[in-house]
């Protein structure tokens, strides 16, 4: 009885490692699939588009977005943009950098207060700034 009560305890161990390792593949593969990952702050992605294109799509989505920019700088001959905006009780902080010659890293972060961030928010507006 005992010998039966190991088999299917095996049996179901090994099940649920399978269900598991499909799990984490498909959230690995969705991931890779947006290419946005969320960060502790944020959500950020590695985009096939210039700096200038993405300064001009940050600008064009804070307005559609009601965010107002409050201050914006531009580094490195144009490699490196900032811009810094509030919406609400948003603070809202957009970063862009040259990564190569067609690929540019862009970061969002959505500040309500010192300690809460929102990242839903933030990758909604990635999401709109690099694919709108």
């Amino acid at each position: 009885m005992q010998s039966q009560w190991l088999r299917n305890r095996g049996t179901m161990v090994a099940a649920m490692a399978l269900v598991l390792q499909g799990c984490l593949f498909a959230a690995a593969g969705a991931g890779a699939a947006s290419g946005i990952y969320l960060t502790t702050r944020g959500a950020e992605v590695l985009a096939e588009r210039s700096v200038a294109d993405l300064a001009a799509r940050t600008e064009a989505e804070f307005a559609s977005r009601s965010i107002v920019i409050e201050s914006s700088s531009t580094k490195a001959g144009g490699d490196e943009r900032e811009y810094h905006g509030k919406t609400g009780d948003l603070d809202v902080t957009v970063k862009i950098r040259r990564e190569g010659p067609t690929t540019s890293k862009i970061e969002v972060t959505a500040r309500r207060n010192l300690a809460e961030w929102d990242k839903h928010y933030a990758e909604g507006l990635l999401a709109r700034i690099v694919g709108g």
